[in-house]
């Protein structure tokens, strides 16, 4: 739904530049004033396009993900930690609900402090098992791969949980959850 409201705004977009460049060529003489003009239109298209697009966009959060089964899983470092996070996978009951590889920006910006939404999405009241495994090298350059649980107790309204992993160095423990 979401690409698909992209692909509209597109070919507005596509259709609005060719109705302005079709104006420009037929006319005679178009002044800088005009030309000016057409183009704060056209960059006030844009802004608002944009504008829609986003609310488009928590709309369809909302509708997706009714607060009253929302479940968002976010997974941080400690900051400063020197481990090189490769690779998290979550599993919520039996299901693989996410994986992810992680580049060096994403890496950089969860050894810097930052949290990563890794997923969102519905889940019944009670409590399900969250499991995560995570791999990566350690700073000596070993591989490192480490996993854990814990029980999500699901009431009515959104559940956040953030997973806090270290490397082999840290101080800290291995795996650490909380809830929001």
């Amino acid at each position: 739904m979401h690409s698909h409201a992209h692909k509209i705004f597109r070919q507005f977009l596509c259709i609005v530049f060719a109705a302005l460049l079709s104006f420009v060529a037929n006319a005679d003489e178009v002044s800088r004033e005009q030309i000016k003009g057409l183009d704060e239109q056209v960059q006030d298209i844009k802004k608002d396009v944009l504008n829609l697009s986003s609310e488009l966009a928590m709309l369809e959060e909302k509708l997706l993900f009714p607060s009253n089964t929302q479940v968002s899983l976010f997974v941080s470092m400690h900051k400063g930690d020197d481990f090189r996070l490769d690779s998290v996978q979550l599993k919520l009951g039996e299901k693989v609900v996410a994986q992810h590889l992680y580049s060096f920006r994403e890496l950089e910006a969860l050894q810097s402090g930052g949290v990563q939404r890794l997923y969102l999405g519905n889940i019944k009241t009670g409590e399900h098992e969250l499991v995560i495994s995570y791999s990566g090298k350690a700073p000596a350059g070993g591989e490192y791969k480490r996993s854990g649980s814990y029980r999500v107790t699901k009431d009515v309204g959104p559940k956040f949980v953030e997973i806090k992993i270290a490397g082999p160095e840290s101080t800290e423990q291995d795996i650490q959850f909380r809830d929001w």
